[in-house]
């Protein structure tokens, strides 16, 4: 089977980075931003390809969540699993997680970040 018509192909190699792990080690909300220093880059080189890869996007600017998984092409659930590992790890840097809001602050800001990655 062609590996281009077959859409398998595409769900099934982003969920191998996981091993098949759906859930984080952490909870880390789409719009916590993240960072990585020079240390960390270098370090994340030995660490896999799409770890090094999301170290990169966070090189020089801090990056939230969701636009790591945009930058990357990586769906939301793998960005997620990997970028908990990677803060686990002390690969990335959480500087800051989403504060206690309630469901209308959250709805508004998932909104400004969803308007925000369509621009890309």
């Amino acid at each position: 089977m062609d590996r281009q018509r077959d859409p398998r192909g595409a769900l099934v190699r982003p969920y191998a980075v996981t091993r098949g792990r759906t859930e984080p080690l952490q909870d880390i909300a789409l719009e916590a931003v993240l960072v990585a220093s020079p240390t960390q880059i270098a370090e994340s080189r030995f660490a896999g390809h799409d770890k090094h890869r999301i170290a990169t996007v966070c090189e020089g600017r801090p990056e939230s969540l969701a636009e790591i998984a945009a930058y990357t092409r990586l769906p939301l659930g793998v960005a997620r699993v990997l970028v908990a590992d990677m803060v686990a790890e002390g690969l990335l840097t959480l500087q800051t997680a989403a504060p206690a809001t309630g469901f209308e602050e959250r709805m508004e800001m998932l909104g400004r970040v969803l308007s925000g990655l369509r621009e890309l």
